[in-house]
């Protein structure tokens, strides 16, 4: 069946704001649409709900801490509850733990986000700039490599794609390190241009030349390796190519003048002036900004009226993000009907989305040993659905975001729609245990959140509202109250039967009989509720 084609354009949206409007933009700018955000955007205009989400300033968060000192092994050098980024030596048997750190510390920022779009945006670049833990082999590399992420999030595309260029974790997943004149490496001057700026679509033409002339400019850079914890990256110019580099005619046959001694670092300059002042910079990077917010399809219809508008912002305002995120997000376009509920929830956003919108309740910061380990729980789990967080399975990161016709499609399969499901389960039924501590969806309360969950019709319509973006046929509303909240009942099934059993769990919370009836229909409720394929859809 053929997808419907979306309409309209990328002229603001001047149609009504509600929470319903509110909940598409919260489900794709956030990790989950929680109730109380959707009325607190939707209490607001479109316009201060974009500027409260795009230019909220945040500090660069705390850094992750030592949690794996136990009866067996004990960090030399960091004491428990103290953050290894500041260690001066890490072995074999501190390098996956302090991984596993790192990993937990990242979920958690996810986890217990603000009302803003930048968790959203360092996932974006994450998979944008890929690099692997696994690789890198390096934790102190890997965090800082987020940390810089972070900072240039919704900053300037062509400062970040510098500060990249001779970012420590970079050089080490690409190579850089190895890329010298008597040797130049190719490795990041090819997915400089075909995975970071000017990438592989119709209008991009570099050439095999262009991707050796590029890895001449880029010898010499290299990991400081003397520097743990500062470790950095220099420039070398005893490893640099003083030589000229010429380019092909789709850099208009620019020619980057050779440079001796320290003055060759500004090749890298002229290097990037090169690449973006070529159009197809702004197209490439739009196209993917489209299909992590939008949908995947990029018809010629949402080629002309909404990629080219955006480059066009985007070079306009000299590579700045949070125009073309404005722009994007604001329009008709992105409020269109058939933009609502397409894309197919990736891991982690399956994953955090839940324990959000159901206000799961983690550890808290002072029992960081128990929360960091079921934080990195929910890693694994996001990672046996096919997004290891912290290690796509290559450089171009995860097939999801590129991979022709299915796009999001390949994050559903035989294999890990079971895993989704079986998740989603135990959330419900058992939780994760951790010793006397567990992390479970308390379906009562998140009933009580509600606004009139005694009323089984209004229990379900709004449960569905909350989870879901598009509404259910009544047939199957039908049987969630009729096969789940009503059942068990002897002869004319009531309303008033939920109503009572609801309300007798203020009037008489003694009753357990009662307690364990309501919760056990809960559970059923939001296990059918989250079993269903509309759930996997935001």
């Amino acid at each position: 069946m053929a997808v419907p084609t979306a309409t309209g354009s990328i002229k603001k949206y001047r149609g009504k704001w509600n929470a319903e409007q509110a909940k598409h933009l919260l489900k794709r700018t956030m990790f989950g649409a929680k109730k109380e955000d959707i009325t607190f955007f939707a209490s607001k205009s479109l316009h201060k709900t974009i500027e409260a989400l795009i230019n909220t300033e945040e500090a660069t968060p705390l850094p992750p801490l030592n949690v794996y000192n136990d009866t067996n092994y004990s960090d030399p050098e960091i004491a428990l509850g103290q953050t290894w980024i500041t260690a001066t030596k890490q072995t074999g048997m501190e390098i996956g733990r302090r991984k596993n750190s790192y990993k937990s510390w990242w979920f958690n920022l996810m986890l217990n986000q603000n009302r803003t779009i930048r968790e959203k945006m360092v996932l974006f670049w994450h998979n944008h700039f890929s690099t692997e833990t696994n690789i890198v082999d390096n934790a102190t590399s890997s965090y800082k490599h987020n940390v810089l992420l972070r900072q240039y999030a919704l900053g300037n595309f062509k400062e970040m794609v510098k500060a990249i260029t001779f970012d420590p974790c970079m050089l080490r997943y690409l190579n850089g390190n190895n890329n010298v004149k008597k040797a130049p490496d190719e490795n990041y001057g090819r997915e400089l241009q075909e995975l970071f700026t000017v990438g592989k679509g119709p209008g991009s033409h570099y050439t095999e030349d262009d991707v050796k002339a590029a890895a001449r400019v880029l010898t010499g850079y290299r990991t400081d390796a003397k520097s743990l914890p500062d470790i950095k990256g220099i420039f070398d110019p005893s490893r640099h190519d003083e030589t000229d580099k010429k380019f092909s005619s789709f850099y208009n046959n620019t020619v980057i003048k050779g440079r001796r001694g320290k003055e060759g670092e500004q090749e890298l300059d002229d290097l990037l002036n090169m690449i973006f002042a070529n159009e197809e910079v702004s197209r490439f990077i739009c196209r993917k900004l489209y299909r992590y917010f939008v949908y995947h399809l990029i018809d010629d219809n949402a080629e002309k009226n909404i990629i080219e508008p955006l480059a066009k912002t985007f070079r306009k305002n000299n590579y700045e993000i949070k125009p073309v995120l404005i722009q994007l997000l604001s329009s008709r376009h992105f409020f269109d009907k058939n933009n609502k509920g397409c894309i197919i929830k990736n891991p982690v956003d399956f994953t955090i989305g839940l324990c959000r919108e159901f206000n799961v309740q983690f550890p808290k910061d002072d029992e960081y040993v128990d929360q960091y380990a079921f934080l990195l729980q929910l890693q694994q789990q996001a990672a046996q659905m096919q997004q290891n967080l912290g290690d796509p399975p290559n450089v171009a990161g995860w097939p999801a975001y590129y991979q022709q016709p299915q796009y999001d499609k390949i994050w559903i399969s035989s294999d890990t729609l079971p895993k989704r499901n079986i998740f989603t389960d135990r959330m419900v039924n058992t939780g994760s245990a951790r010793g006397t501590k567990k992390v479970i969806i308390d379906v009562v309360a998140f009933a009580q959140t509600l606004n009139n969950p005694s009323n089984p019709d209004d229990l379900i319509n709004e449960s569905v509202g909350l989870l879901y973006m598009m509404e259910l046929p009544d047939k199957e509303k039908q049987y969630m109250k009729e096969g789940i909240l009503l059942s068990g009942l002897q002869g004319m099934m009531s309303d008033h039967y939920w109503t009572d059993a609801w309300n007798k769990l203020s009037t008489k919370p003694d009753d357990n009989a009662n307690k364990k009836d309501v919760t056990n229909k809960l559970k059923k409720l939001y296990q059918y509720l989250m079993n269903l394929p509309q759930y996997q859809l935001m």
